[in-house]
Parts: C-alpha cells; structure tokens; sequence
C-alpha cells in the first residue's frame, strides 16, 4: 500500500497483536502519521483549547457577550500544526478528496469515546458550505468526516454565499452575521461536524439557529481546535 501523503511504500509491522488477526493497513506511513499532531493533555472543557484552567480566555469571553451560549462544548482531534496546515490545503482547497481517508479513523475512535452516551438518540449535521464554495471545492469536507461515523446525518441546514472565513481577521469572524438559515424544526440532540475549530463563531451561529428551531442540545465535533 502506498502513504496517501508522501507516497512511499507502506511496508506492514507484523506484530504478535495482528499476527493471527485480519491485518487492516493505516493508510499513511508511520514517518507521516508521527507528523500529526493529536491533542492530549489538560484542554478548555467547552472548546478544547490545551490550557491548564478549565475554561479558557475565548469561553470566558463567549459568556460575557452571549445571553445564553447554545453550544454546549466542542471536541476536537488534532492540533493545527505544520503537516496538518498542508494536509487540509490539498484535501479541502485543491479537491483531493481522498486525503480524508487519513482521518477516519480517529475521528470516529474519538467520536466514539467522547460521544458514545448519545449515539442512539443524535443526529450528525454537518456545517454545510454555500453553493458557490461547494462548486468550487467539489465537496463539503465536514459532511465528508461525518461520514465516517456511525450515526443519522442530516442536512437541514443551509449557507447563503458570503466572504470566505479564511479571509477575515479574528475579529471580523466573531462579529460575523449568522450565514445559516432552516426550514424545519429539530427536537432531537445535534452533534454539529466541522473541520476547524477557529473562534467558534461559526459553530455557535448555527448552534443557535438550530436551538430557536426546538432543538434540545447541540455539541460539536471537529477535525482541528486552531
């Protein structure tokens, strides 16, 4: 097998755990995958921002200027370091769809552990683009990660056409107009699903949305906490 990523030859390690088992090959090498970055250690219980205090400066600041915040936490993966800044700019802005085979397993291992106690009740939604992002981007890289986990996904929500996130500054971000609109309601909990975890502007717009719409909880889900 080949690493999705620099395209060496993947040679299998044939230990005594996965000798008498059916041998399932990572789709990157371990070189590449000891690159990634996955975040341990004490994190924001809301946001997952690695920091010693249990809520961080951001959090502080989103229920100092929130009447209530709709968005009962974020769980993210993967820390936005150097490969990972690469990884997602040939997957999400160069259409290399298959990048995201890199991913699946520990976004659904994490799904799993993290969010186990709602499985049976939840619904996946995940933060849809605009049409005209779509067209360009040839897919939506957060319904693509919601797809591998195993829960209902749906996608009630929509985008209209607007700036790029990635051109704003922090503070345009977070004083954004919500892009998102609904036409039904939802009475179930939601577990939103996004790549990046930036100011989380972007989450709790649409956490919002959905909670005006009778959902009861929203959580959400990301790939990276920036």
């Amino acid at each position: 097998m080949i690493c999705l990523w620099c395209h060496n030859q993947i040679i299998p390690e044939i230990t005594w755990s996965n000798l008498f088992q059916l041998y399932k090959p990572k789709p990157i090498c371990t070189e590449c995958e000891d690159k990634l970055e996955l975040l341990h250690g004490p994190r924001c219980r809301i946001c997952s921002r690695q920091t010693d205090e249990e809520i961080c400066s951001d959090c502080l600041w989103w229920e100092g200027n929130l009447e209530k915040d709709a968005l009962e936490f974020n769980y993210s993966v993967f820390a936005y370091n150097e490969i990972m800044q690469e990884v997602i700019t040939k997957w999400k802005y160069r259409g290399d769809y298959v990048l995201g085979e890199i991913f699946r397993i520990y976004f659904k291992d994490t799904f799993n552990e993290r969010f186990s106690v709602l499985k049976k009740d939840a619904v996946l939604i995940p933060i849809p683009l605009s049409k005209e992002r779509a067209r360009e981007r040839g897919f939506n890289q957060a319904k693509a990660l919601a797809e591998f986990l195993p829960v209902p996904c749906t996608d009630i929500l929509s985008r209209q056409d607007g700036e790029k996130q990635s051109k704003k500054t922090r503070l345009e971000r977070i004083y954004t107009d919500s892009p998102f609109f609904i036409e039904q309601p939802i009475n179930k909990p939601v577990i939103l699903v996004d790549d990046i975890y930036t100011t989380g502007t972007t989450l709790r717009h649409a956490a919002k949305l959905l909670k005006n719409h009778g959902c009861p909880s929203i959580y959400a889900l990301t790939l990276i906490r920036g």
